[in-house]
């Protein structure tokens, strides 16, 4: 018998329980994975919370994990049994210890690449890829604004950009977040709770501000985001961690210089097999060549789900977060 955690309604951490169900078998276009890491991300939370909605109740939580194939179902090809695969794909169900899952949502890990490597950065690298090179391409001598820096998505962006010749500007919450985001490429940790983000900003780029903001907090950030922007700059909101973002009136955009804003969600991205493995591909080349590397800042048990969700929402944490099998 598998385990799972189940969610019977929505609500905090304390919903999340782990539960005895059945795995069952792959269908056609379907294998099965015997999972060993899972990661977290606050889309997990998002669900749990019922501000994206589940197909059905109860279900079980999570989009990314890494595992081991143990049956294939009828017309898979170019998958074998025993082989180790990743994905980062809707719909929710990773935080489980075995799972059904479309064929074609997977993809085979090189061997340089570790289970744990790969559900760490599974969905945040295919993220930050997504806001680099195809939401706004970032060019050389672009100066950037990365929020939450020092997490899971932001020290994958700050490194990224870095490599890409960008100036990385970061937001951090502390003193050893703004260390550990600048040990990862950003040139200018800015400590949100001790200065002012729209003065450093304007500080360091000579009052032009940046060519791109990627704000991932939401209610908290979104509007000083806007503000830090120069003419014909892009505001990419792309979460919600402080809550609902406000409403940005569309006259402000021409008052701000002709700006451009969007809400990007990474599975419109990856959507077509072809997508998914190229994103993935690139990834796996930086994180080989040594581009990127992949922080990993706590571990928890499957079954402490509930703490790992405590402690994300609390912005205690830093890299990457994992649950394990």
């Amino acid at each position: 018998m598998s385990e799972a955690i189940q969610i019977h309604d929505f609500g905090g951490p304390e919903v999340m329980q782990l539960e005895a169900v059945g795995a069952g078998e792959p269908g056609a276009g379907e294998i099965k994975l015997a999972q060993t890491h899972i990661g977290i991300n606050y889309i997990d939370v998002y669900f749990r919370e019922g501000v994206y909605r589940p197909a059905q109740m109860p279900f079980t939580p999570g989009v990314e994990a890494a595992g081991t194939i143990t049956a294939l179902g009828e017309g898979v090809t170019g998958l074998r049994v025993g082989q180790r695969v990743a994905y980062a794909a809707r719909p929710p169900g990773a935080y489980s210890t075995e799972r059904i899952i479309a064929a074609d949502s997977v993809v085979a890990l090189p061997e340089n690449i570790t289970n744990e490597q790969a559900a760490a950065m599974m969905l945040k690298g295919m993220t930050a890829h997504m806001l680099l090179t195809r939401v706004y391409a970032v060019k050389p001598g672009d100066t950037i604004l990365i929020h939450a820096a020092a997490g899971g998505v932001g020290l994958l962006v700050c490194q990224w950009a870095q490599q890409l010749g960008a100036t990385v500007i970061g937001t951090v919450g502390s003193q050893a977040k703004a260390d550990l985001a600048q040990a990862h490429g950003c040139h200018y940790p800015i400590r949100y709770r001790d200065e002012s983000l729209l003065e450093r900003v304007r500080e360091i780029t000579q009052g032009q501000g940046v060519a791109v903001a990627y704000d991932s907090v939401g209610a908290d950030t979104l509007k000083v985001s806007l503000a830090c922007l120069q003419r014909r700059g892009a505001l990419v909101s792309f979460g919600q961690s402080s809550g609902k973002p406000p409403i940005i009136e569309v006259g402000e955009l021409a008052a701000g210089g002709s700006l451009y804003l969007t809400r990007p969600t990474l599975f419109d991205y990856i959507s077509e097999p072809a997508e998914m493995q190229s994103a993935a591909a690139a990834l796996f080349t930086a994180v080989s060549s040594g581009a990127l590397s992949i922080e990993i800042g706590e571990r928890w048990p499957l079954a402490q789900a509930a703490d790992a969700h405590r402690a994300l929402e609390a912005r205690q944490t830093t890299g990457s977060l994992l649950l394990s099998v």
